[in-house]
């Protein structure tokens, strides 16, 4: 169903609508800064938040294929519909938007009071995490779907115009730029001195931070979309031609593959206490690797395409699929713990948005348009706004089968 369709049911339906459930929380530990939470993008907090809010959801007007950033109460994402949100974590309520020109895929990421995050209309924004007043704004020469990577005092994103630049966060200039030739929808991430980022082109490049020279290149088979980990002078990437790489970080030389089966668009997540590398493929398989040797160590078939990317809390890991649904699996076995998908089976919408763990909690987002807050220990998730379209459609089918009884039992009195 898409959004405008979703609207006019909404509307017809709206004497239907009950309150979203919301819930009150105290929040204190780390936060997730950034897409895949820190600069290795290894998607583990070790010390999560202390907190027990109930579950709740937001409703955008766009697929929010954006992953959120979390800091001080608040979640920060983008939607399709071209707005960047900022929401009240302790009762999913609005606290600003702010309106690109264009859909908003890439993931914010936020560094002191200043959230920075790219829009299909070209544009790398710094605004006020405050209130989402624009401190400045860098053109690319095409859509930002890549999720920018703050350290020091320059901003790292890749652009659809094949280029990686590098941004004095101070006042939004140019520090450097790097080309290509073909789209940059991969996330970059730094090591030490060097940035990794995989290119539309295929190749995987490590750059110098300071000056944006090349290192190395390391040629996969397709489009590397995949955004790179890092952990132990290995850099972990996946391909569109189906294959896990674990790549040394100094000179590029292959430590080894792993051939998943169909294209790998979500980006591994390493566990840096066991050795493990959680990635999910086109063709619904999540796999743990073990980082040392990419020896399979379990796998999970989803019910659909995984392309996002998995986050660890405790001993789980969650991602979502192309099939709807949220998956909760043991991360030393792979057995599910539990799911949760929104649609309920019957209106499925892809998860494309990777999720962000904080304490008990999992916040993903949902081609339907909605942010999740789902409790991961008491195992609950928010009624679906499509229970309200179900129950609505059932009222509307009822009232439809008593008008067509009174019409012809009319009919029959005439004769």
């Amino acid at each position: 169903m898409d959004i405008g369709k979703k609207q006019i049911l909404l509307g017809f339906m709206i004497t239907c609508l009950m309150a979203s459930p919301m819930g009150i929380a105290t929040v204190a530990g780390a936060d997730w800064s950034s897409f895949h939470e820190n600069a290795q993008h290894t998607g583990f907090i070790d010390q999560a938040a202390d907190f027990t809010p109930t579950v709740w959801y937001f409703n955008t007007q766009g697929a929010i294929k954006s992953s959120p950033a979390i800091m001080n109460k608040i979640i920060y994402f983008g939607s399709n519909d071209g707005h960047v949100y900022a929401v009240n974590m302790e009762d999913g309520t609005k606290l600003w938007d702010y309106k690109t020109d264009g859909a908003v895929v890439s993931s914010p990421a936020l560094a002191g009071d200043v959230l920075y995050v790219g829009s299909s209309d070209g544009y790398l924004y710094a605004q006020d995490t405050k209130n989402g007043d624009v401190k400045w704004k860098y053109k690319t020469g095409n859509a930002i779907e890549s999720s920018p990577l703050i350290q020091g005092n320059r901003a790292y994103v890749g652009s659809d115009d094949g280029r990686i630049y590098a941004i004095d966060i101070n006042n939004g200039t140019k520090v450097w730029e790097y080309n290509t030739g073909n789209a940059i929808k991969s996330s970059p991430v730094i090591s030490g001195s060097t940035l990794f980022v995989g290119s539309d082109d295929g190749k995987i490049y490590a750059l110098n931070i300071n000056n944006g020279n090349k290192t190395w290149e390391y040629t996969t088979g397709d489009k590397v979309e995949s955004s790179p980990a890092v952990m132990n002078d290995v850099v972990y990437v996946g391909s569109n031609d189906g294959k896990v790489y674990a790549l040394n970080t100094s000179d590029g030389t292959l430590q080894w593959n792993y051939d998943m089966g169909k294209a790998v668009a979500s980006s591994p997540t390493i566990d840096t206490n066991d050795n493990s590398l959680f990635i999910g493929a086109d063709n619904g398989k999540m796999m743990c690797l073990d980082t040392r040797n990419g020896v399979e160590k379990w796998n999970y078939t989803a019910s659909g395409a995984v392309q996002t990317t998995a986050a660890i809390t405790g001993n789980k890991i969650v991602f979502g699929s192309d099939g709807g649904t949220v998956y909760i699996v043991n991360k030393y076995n792979g057995n599910e713990e539990w799911t949760y998908n929104p649609g309920y089976g019957i209106l499925n919408q892809p998860m494309q948005s990777s999720p962000a763990t904080y304490g008990n909690m999992i916040y993903i987002g949902a081609d339907d348009g909605s942010m999740y807050a789902l409790n991961n220990d008491k195992k609950t998730a928010p009624m679906s706004v499509y229970v309200y379209y179900i129950g609505g459609a059932i009222i509307v089918i009822i009232a439809l089968l008593l008008i067509g009884r009174t019409v012809r039992n009319r009919r029959k009195k005439d004769e």
